[in-house]
Protein backbone atom coordinates (compact mmCIF):
# COMPACT_ATOMS: atom_id res chain seq x y z
CA UNK A 1 0.00 0.00 0.00
CA UNK A 2 1.31 3.36 -1.17
CA UNK A 3 0.44 5.05 2.36
CA UNK A 4 1.96 2.34 4.68
CA UNK A 5 5.61 2.49 2.22
CA UNK A 6 5.35 6.65 2.60
CA UNK A 7 4.80 6.02 6.69
CA UNK A 8 7.60 3.54 6.43
CA UNK A 9 10.15 6.04 4.75
CA UNK A 10 8.90 8.77 7.15
CA UNK A 11 8.19 7.49 10.63
CA UNK A 12 11.47 6.27 12.38
CA UNK A 13 11.22 6.51 15.83
CA UNK A 14 8.19 5.02 17.80
CA UNK A 15 5.40 2.77 16.56
CA UNK A 16 2.88 3.30 14.46
CA UNK A 17 0.48 0.39 14.06
CA UNK A 18 -1.29 1.11 10.15
CA UNK A 19 -4.63 -1.04 9.48
CA UNK A 20 -5.83 -0.49 5.99
CA UNK A 21 -9.47 -0.96 4.76
CA UNK A 22 -9.42 -4.27 4.15
CA UNK A 23 -7.88 -4.85 7.98
CA UNK A 24 -4.27 -5.84 6.91
CA UNK A 25 -1.78 -4.52 9.08
CA UNK A 26 1.49 -2.71 8.63
CA UNK A 27 4.30 -1.92 10.99
CA UNK A 28 6.31 1.02 10.86
CA UNK A 29 8.60 2.98 13.05
CA UNK A 30 11.62 1.23 15.61
CA UNK A 31 9.27 -0.49 18.20
CA UNK A 32 10.23 2.01 20.70
CA UNK A 33 7.03 3.86 22.73
CA UNK A 34 4.72 5.45 21.84
CA UNK A 35 2.55 3.23 20.75
CA UNK A 36 0.10 4.50 18.50
CA UNK A 37 -2.40 2.39 16.05
CA UNK A 38 -4.85 4.40 13.48
CA UNK A 39 -7.51 2.64 11.38
CA UNK A 40 -8.25 3.67 7.94
CA UNK A 41 -11.84 2.82 7.12
CA UNK A 42 -11.96 3.26 3.09
CA UNK A 43 -9.29 2.87 0.23
CA UNK A 44 -10.22 6.19 -0.97
CA UNK A 45 -9.23 7.86 2.18
CA UNK A 46 -5.89 5.55 2.01
CA UNK A 47 -5.18 7.34 -1.40
CA UNK A 48 -6.36 10.85 -0.25
CA UNK A 49 -3.64 10.33 2.95
CA UNK A 50 -0.97 9.13 0.54
CA UNK A 51 -1.23 12.29 -1.83
CA UNK A 52 -1.92 14.99 0.73
CA UNK A 53 -1.44 14.17 4.32
CA UNK A 54 -1.35 17.73 5.26
CA UNK A 55 -5.03 18.49 4.19
CA UNK A 56 -6.49 15.08 4.59
CA UNK A 57 -5.03 13.51 7.59
CA UNK A 58 -7.20 16.43 9.42
CA UNK A 59 -10.32 15.44 7.20
CA UNK A 60 -9.95 11.88 7.73
CA UNK A 61 -9.94 12.27 11.34
CA UNK A 62 -13.17 14.43 11.41
CA UNK A 63 -15.23 12.23 9.45
CA UNK A 64 -14.64 9.24 10.93
CA UNK A 65 -12.58 7.68 8.32
CA UNK A 66 -9.71 7.72 10.13
CA UNK A 67 -9.58 6.37 13.36
CA UNK A 68 -6.73 6.08 16.48
CA UNK A 69 -7.56 2.83 18.13
CA UNK A 70 -4.50 2.80 20.65
CA UNK A 71 -2.64 6.25 21.86
CA UNK A 72 -4.68 9.91 21.47
CA UNK A 73 -4.80 12.12 18.39
CA UNK A 74 -2.42 14.12 19.85
CA UNK A 75 -0.28 10.41 20.36
CA UNK A 76 -0.53 10.34 16.15
CA UNK A 77 0.40 14.01 15.43
CA UNK A 78 3.67 14.13 17.83
CA UNK A 79 4.80 10.65 16.98
CA UNK A 80 4.48 11.82 13.03
CA UNK A 81 5.60 15.47 13.24
CA UNK A 82 8.59 14.53 15.29
CA UNK A 83 9.56 11.49 12.89
CA UNK A 84 8.95 13.78 9.72
CA UNK A 85 12.01 16.04 10.79
CA UNK A 86 14.84 13.75 11.23
CA UNK A 87 17.56 13.84 9.84
CA UNK A 88 17.27 11.49 6.28
CA UNK A 89 13.78 12.68 5.40
CA UNK A 90 14.64 16.10 3.83
CA UNK A 91 13.68 15.24 0.33
CA UNK A 92 10.04 13.63 1.43
CA UNK A 93 9.49 16.75 3.60
CA UNK A 94 10.03 18.95 0.43
CA UNK A 95 8.01 17.38 -1.48
CA UNK A 96 5.22 17.23 1.37
CA UNK A 97 5.48 20.95 1.95
CA UNK A 98 5.76 21.71 -1.42
CA UNK A 99 2.02 21.25 -1.83
CA UNK A 100 1.61 24.40 1.08
CA UNK A 101 3.73 26.55 -1.09
CA UNK A 102 1.80 26.47 -3.80
CA UNK A 103 -0.55 30.31 -4.45
CA UNK A 104 0.70 30.86 -0.61
CA UNK A 105 0.68 34.29 -2.11
CA UNK A 106 -2.85 34.77 -3.47
CA UNK A 107 -4.09 32.69 -0.06
CA UNK A 108 -3.04 35.83 2.55
CA UNK A 109 -4.81 38.26 0.59
CA UNK A 110 -7.15 39.87 2.83
CA UNK A 111 -8.62 43.01 1.71
CA UNK A 112 -10.89 44.69 4.85
CA UNK A 113 -13.81 42.96 3.80
CA UNK A 114 -12.79 39.26 3.85
CA UNK A 115 -10.55 40.00 7.02
CA UNK A 116 -13.75 40.68 8.75
CA UNK A 117 -15.41 36.96 7.31
CA UNK A 118 -12.00 35.36 8.13
CA UNK A 119 -12.21 36.21 11.62
CA UNK A 120 -15.99 35.82 11.82
CA UNK A 121 -15.34 32.07 10.90
CA UNK A 122 -13.47 31.46 13.69
CA UNK A 123 -14.23 34.16 16.27
CA UNK A 124 -17.74 34.32 16.04
CA UNK A 125 -18.78 30.87 18.00
CA UNK A 126 -20.59 30.71 20.98
CA UNK A 127 -19.00 32.10 23.86
CA UNK A 128 -19.74 28.86 26.02
CA UNK A 129 -17.23 27.60 23.16
CA UNK A 130 -14.53 29.27 24.66
CA UNK A 131 -15.78 29.90 28.62
CA UNK A 132 -14.95 25.92 28.24
CA UNK A 133 -11.39 25.91 27.71
CA UNK A 134 -10.04 29.26 28.22
CA UNK A 135 -8.94 30.76 30.93
CA UNK A 136 -11.61 33.28 32.87
CA UNK A 137 -9.95 36.23 31.24
CA UNK A 138 -10.25 34.75 27.48
CA UNK A 139 -6.52 35.32 27.15
CA UNK A 140 -6.68 33.75 23.47
CA UNK A 141 -2.59 33.95 22.70
CA UNK A 142 0.20 32.34 24.04
CA UNK A 143 0.52 32.31 28.12
CA UNK A 144 3.92 33.68 29.69
CA UNK A 145 5.28 30.54 32.32
CA UNK A 146 7.61 32.93 34.11
CA UNK A 147 8.34 29.80 36.54
CA UNK A 148 7.80 26.43 37.01
CA UNK A 149 4.01 24.86 38.03
CA UNK A 150 1.99 27.69 37.59
CA UNK A 151 -1.50 27.53 36.33
CA UNK A 152 -2.52 29.07 33.24
CA UNK A 153 -4.68 31.91 34.73
CA UNK A 154 -0.81 32.99 36.47
CA UNK A 155 0.69 32.63 33.18
CA UNK A 156 -1.71 34.69 31.29
CA UNK A 157 -1.37 36.93 34.09
CA UNK A 158 1.99 36.88 33.64
CA UNK A 159 1.96 37.40 29.73
CA UNK A 160 -0.05 40.62 30.07
CA UNK A 161 2.73 41.58 32.91
CA UNK A 162 5.29 41.12 29.95
CA UNK A 163 3.49 43.07 27.34
CA UNK A 164 2.53 45.82 29.66
CA UNK A 165 6.60 45.88 30.88
CA UNK A 166 7.47 46.55 27.14
CA UNK A 167 4.75 49.50 26.85
CA UNK A 168 6.49 51.34 29.33
CA UNK A 169 3.60 53.21 30.85
CA UNK A 170 5.48 55.18 33.12
CA UNK A 171 2.87 57.80 33.09
CA UNK A 172 -1.12 57.94 33.77
CA UNK A 173 -3.03 59.15 31.02
CA UNK A 174 -1.32 57.13 27.99
CA UNK A 175 -3.22 56.86 24.93
CA UNK A 176 -2.66 53.21 24.21
CA UNK A 177 -4.43 51.34 21.12
CA UNK A 178 -4.73 47.49 21.11
CA UNK A 179 -4.95 46.05 17.45
CA UNK A 180 -6.70 43.09 17.53
CA UNK A 181 -8.36 43.43 21.07
CA UNK A 182 -10.04 40.06 21.41
CA UNK A 183 -12.73 39.84 24.52
CA UNK A 184 -11.19 43.14 26.02
CA UNK A 185 -8.55 41.33 28.72
CA UNK A 186 -5.72 43.34 27.87
CA UNK A 187 -6.67 46.81 27.42
CA UNK A 188 -9.21 46.55 30.65
CA UNK A 189 -6.05 45.26 32.41
CA UNK A 190 -3.71 48.26 30.90
CA UNK A 191 -6.62 50.42 31.78
CA UNK A 192 -6.75 49.28 35.54
CA UNK A 193 -3.20 48.41 36.23
CA UNK A 194 -1.55 52.25 34.75
CA UNK A 195 -4.68 54.30 34.07
CA UNK A 196 -3.87 54.40 30.34
CA UNK A 197 -6.72 55.35 28.03
CA UNK A 198 -7.03 52.78 26.00
CA UNK A 199 -8.74 52.10 22.58
CA UNK A 200 -9.41 48.27 21.20
CA UNK A 201 -10.46 47.73 17.78
CA UNK A 202 -12.11 44.03 16.88
CA UNK A 203 -13.47 42.46 13.33
CA UNK A 204 -15.39 40.26 15.34
CA UNK A 205 -18.86 41.65 16.71
CA UNK A 206 -19.24 38.58 19.08
CA UNK A 207 -15.88 40.00 20.80
CA UNK A 208 -16.91 43.61 20.47
CA UNK A 209 -20.20 42.78 22.40
CA UNK A 210 -18.22 40.91 25.23
CA UNK A 211 -15.43 43.51 25.09
CA UNK A 212 -18.01 46.38 25.93
CA UNK A 213 -19.95 44.71 28.72
CA UNK A 214 -16.60 43.68 30.53
CA UNK A 215 -15.60 47.70 30.15
CA UNK A 216 -19.33 48.50 31.55
CA UNK A 217 -19.23 45.85 34.80
CA UNK A 218 -15.14 46.58 35.31
CA UNK A 219 -16.39 50.57 35.67
CA UNK A 220 -13.84 51.12 32.94
CA UNK A 221 -16.30 52.17 30.07
CA UNK A 222 -14.81 56.01 30.33
CA UNK A 223 -11.29 54.96 29.83
CA UNK A 224 -11.89 52.16 27.61
CA UNK A 225 -13.97 52.05 24.27
CA UNK A 226 -13.78 49.26 21.94
CA UNK A 227 -15.14 49.80 17.76
CA UNK A 228 -15.73 46.92 15.26
CA UNK A 229 -12.75 48.40 12.74
CA UNK A 230 -10.26 47.33 10.46
CA UNK A 231 -6.16 48.83 11.88
CA UNK A 232 -6.51 50.15 8.13
CA UNK A 233 -9.23 52.84 9.38
CA UNK A 234 -8.05 53.86 12.56
CA UNK A 235 -7.16 57.57 12.62
CA UNK A 236 -5.88 59.10 15.90
CA UNK A 237 -2.83 59.08 17.25
CA UNK A 238 -1.15 57.36 20.17
CA UNK A 239 1.25 57.26 22.61
CA UNK A 240 1.61 53.02 22.66
CA UNK A 241 0.04 50.45 20.46
CA UNK A 242 0.18 46.95 21.45
CA UNK A 243 -1.44 43.97 19.09
CA UNK A 244 -1.44 40.52 20.57
CA UNK A 245 -2.50 37.43 18.45
CA UNK A 246 -3.86 39.71 15.55
CA UNK A 247 -0.82 39.80 13.07
CA UNK A 248 -0.91 35.86 12.11
CA UNK A 249 -4.20 37.12 10.16
CA UNK A 250 -2.74 39.98 7.77
CA UNK A 251 -1.39 38.17 5.80
CA UNK A 252 2.12 38.77 3.88
CA UNK A 253 0.75 41.03 1.11
CA UNK A 254 -0.36 43.60 3.93
CA UNK A 255 2.25 43.99 5.60
CA UNK A 256 4.03 46.95 4.33
CA UNK A 257 0.23 48.49 5.17
CA UNK A 258 0.41 47.05 8.44
CA UNK A 259 3.33 48.63 9.52
CA UNK A 260 3.07 51.90 7.56
CA UNK A 261 -0.26 52.16 9.90
CA UNK A 262 1.68 51.62 12.81
CA UNK A 263 4.22 54.41 11.95
CA UNK A 264 1.31 56.68 11.40
CA UNK A 265 -0.61 56.02 14.18
CA UNK A 266 2.22 56.12 16.55
CA UNK A 267 3.65 59.24 18.51
CA UNK A 268 7.45 60.91 17.77
CA UNK A 269 8.31 59.09 20.86
CA UNK A 270 5.83 56.39 21.12
CA UNK A 271 6.44 52.81 21.86
CA UNK A 272 4.67 49.84 20.21
CA UNK A 273 4.94 45.68 21.04
CA UNK A 274 3.45 43.04 18.59
CA UNK A 275 3.12 39.65 20.00
CA UNK A 276 2.60 37.22 17.57
CA UNK A 277 3.33 33.52 16.10
CA UNK A 278 6.15 33.00 14.01
CA UNK A 279 8.13 30.42 12.30
CA UNK A 280 11.81 29.47 13.12
CA UNK A 281 12.47 27.37 9.74
CA UNK A 282 12.65 30.77 7.84
CA UNK A 283 8.93 31.08 5.01
CA UNK A 284 6.80 28.71 4.62
CA UNK A 285 2.87 28.25 3.82
CA UNK A 286 0.04 27.80 6.43
CA UNK A 287 -1.16 23.84 6.63
CA UNK A 288 -4.11 23.07 3.69
CA UNK A 289 -6.35 21.90 6.98
CA UNK A 290 -5.50 24.66 9.18
CA UNK A 291 -6.01 27.58 6.55
CA UNK A 292 -9.41 25.70 5.19
CA UNK A 293 -10.92 24.61 8.04
CA UNK A 294 -9.66 26.96 11.09
CA UNK A 295 -7.87 30.36 10.33
CA UNK A 296 -8.77 31.44 6.65
CA UNK A 297 -6.14 33.57 5.10
CA UNK A 298 -3.86 33.14 7.94
CA UNK A 299 0.05 32.99 8.16
CA UNK A 300 2.37 32.65 10.54
CA UNK A 301 5.50 34.71 9.52
CA UNK A 302 9.74 34.08 9.86
CA UNK A 303 11.57 37.54 11.19
CA UNK A 304 13.14 37.28 7.90
CA UNK A 305 9.51 38.62 6.28
CA UNK A 306 8.45 40.60 9.01
CA UNK A 307 12.26 42.87 9.78
CA UNK A 308 12.66 43.98 5.84
CA UNK A 309 8.94 45.67 5.98
CA UNK A 310 9.72 47.12 9.67
CA UNK A 311 12.83 48.73 8.29
CA UNK A 312 11.47 50.15 5.14
CA UNK A 313 8.79 52.58 7.48
CA UNK A 314 12.13 53.57 9.36
CA UNK A 315 11.15 51.71 12.97
CA UNK A 316 14.02 51.23 15.10
CA UNK A 317 13.75 47.25 16.68
CA UNK A 318 14.09 48.13 19.98
CA UNK A 319 13.57 44.42 21.32
CA UNK A 320 12.94 41.13 20.40
CA UNK A 321 11.85 38.43 22.29
CA UNK A 322 11.53 34.77 21.55
CA UNK A 323 9.20 32.54 23.03
CA UNK A 324 9.39 28.94 22.34
CA UNK A 325 7.67 26.44 24.14
CA UNK A 326 5.43 29.24 26.05
CA UNK A 327 2.68 28.14 23.75
CA UNK A 328 3.28 24.63 23.57
CA UNK A 329 2.09 24.33 27.45
CA UNK A 330 -0.49 26.60 26.68
CA UNK A 331 -2.09 24.48 24.13
CA UNK A 332 -1.67 21.42 26.31
CA UNK A 333 -3.79 23.12 29.43
CA UNK A 334 -6.30 24.27 26.74
CA UNK A 335 -6.16 20.84 25.00
CA UNK A 336 -7.02 19.11 28.56
CA UNK A 337 -10.13 21.62 29.26
CA UNK A 338 -11.30 21.01 25.87
CA UNK A 339 -11.39 17.19 26.64
CA UNK A 340 -13.06 17.67 29.66
CA UNK A 341 -15.60 19.95 28.78
CA UNK A 342 -16.20 17.72 25.69
CA UNK A 343 -19.42 16.73 26.26
CA UNK A 344 -20.64 19.95 26.69
CA UNK A 345 -18.88 20.92 23.80
CA UNK A 346 -20.66 18.28 21.41
CA UNK A 347 -24.16 19.48 22.61
CA UNK A 348 -23.30 23.02 21.65
CA UNK A 349 -22.44 21.36 17.95
CA UNK A 350 -21.60 18.04 16.86
CA UNK A 351 -19.26 15.34 16.95
CA UNK A 352 -17.22 16.37 14.23
CA UNK A 353 -16.84 19.57 15.41
CA UNK A 354 -14.94 18.16 18.69
CA UNK A 355 -12.96 16.48 16.27
CA UNK A 356 -12.14 19.16 14.69
CA UNK A 357 -11.13 20.78 17.79
CA UNK A 358 -9.27 17.91 18.74
CA UNK A 359 -7.42 17.66 15.74
CA UNK A 360 -6.21 21.74 15.71
CA UNK A 361 -5.52 21.50 19.26
CA UNK A 362 -3.36 18.71 19.20
CA UNK A 363 -1.75 19.88 15.55
CA UNK A 364 -1.07 23.16 17.36
CA UNK A 365 0.69 22.07 20.06
CA UNK A 366 3.24 19.64 17.92
CA UNK A 367 4.13 22.21 16.20
CA UNK A 368 4.96 24.39 18.56
CA UNK A 369 7.22 20.98 19.95
CA UNK A 370 8.21 19.60 16.93
CA UNK A 371 7.95 21.95 14.10
CA UNK A 372 10.04 24.52 14.48
CA UNK A 373 6.81 27.20 15.54
CA UNK A 374 7.46 29.96 17.90
CA UNK A 375 6.57 33.13 19.47
CA UNK A 376 8.13 36.51 19.13
CA UNK A 377 7.68 39.85 20.25
CA UNK A 378 8.76 43.07 18.63
CA UNK A 379 9.46 46.44 20.11
CA UNK A 380 9.18 49.00 17.92
CA UNK A 381 9.79 52.86 17.99
CA UNK A 382 10.34 56.16 16.01
CA UNK A 383 13.02 57.24 18.40
CA UNK A 384 15.56 55.42 19.67
CA UNK A 385 15.88 57.08 22.51
CA UNK A 386 11.79 56.13 23.57
CA UNK A 387 13.39 53.08 25.82
CA UNK A 388 15.84 52.73 28.32
CA UNK A 389 19.05 51.58 27.34
CA UNK A 390 18.88 48.36 29.09
CA UNK A 391 16.27 45.75 29.63
CA UNK A 392 16.28 46.16 33.38
CA UNK A 393 12.94 48.34 33.14
CA UNK A 394 11.58 45.68 32.36
CA UNK A 395 12.02 43.33 35.06
CA UNK A 396 11.55 45.99 37.49
CA UNK A 397 8.51 46.68 36.12
CA UNK A 398 7.05 43.02 35.92
CA UNK A 399 8.33 42.36 39.78
CA UNK A 400 6.80 45.12 41.45
CA UNK A 401 3.50 44.59 40.02
CA UNK A 402 3.54 40.66 40.88
CA UNK A 403 4.65 41.45 44.12
CA UNK A 404 0.96 43.75 44.25
CA UNK A 405 -1.01 41.43 42.88
CA UNK A 406 0.65 38.93 45.03
CA UNK A 407 0.07 40.97 48.30
CA UNK A 408 -3.61 41.31 46.73
CA UNK A 409 -4.68 37.43 46.83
Amino acid sequence: MLLARLLKKLIHCGSLTLIDAEGHEFEVGDGTDPKVTIRIHDRLTQWKLALNPSLYAGEAYMDGSLTVEQGTVFDFLDLATRSMWQPGNESIVTILLAFRTLGRFLQQINPAGRSKNNVAHHYDLSDTLYDLFLDADRQYSCAYFERPGITLEQAQDAKKRHIAAKLLLNRPGLKVLDIGCGWGGMALYLAAETGAHVTGITLSEEQLKVARTRAEQAGLADRVQFHLRDYREEAATYDRIVSVGMFEHVGLPHYPTFFAKVSDLLTADGIALLHSIGRADGAGATNPWVRKYIFPGGYCPALSEVLPVVEKQLLFVTDIEILRLHYAKTLAEWRRRFAENRDKIKALYDERFCRMWEFYLAGAEVAFRNEYQMVFQLQLTKDQEAVPLTRDYITEWEHGRRAKSQAAE
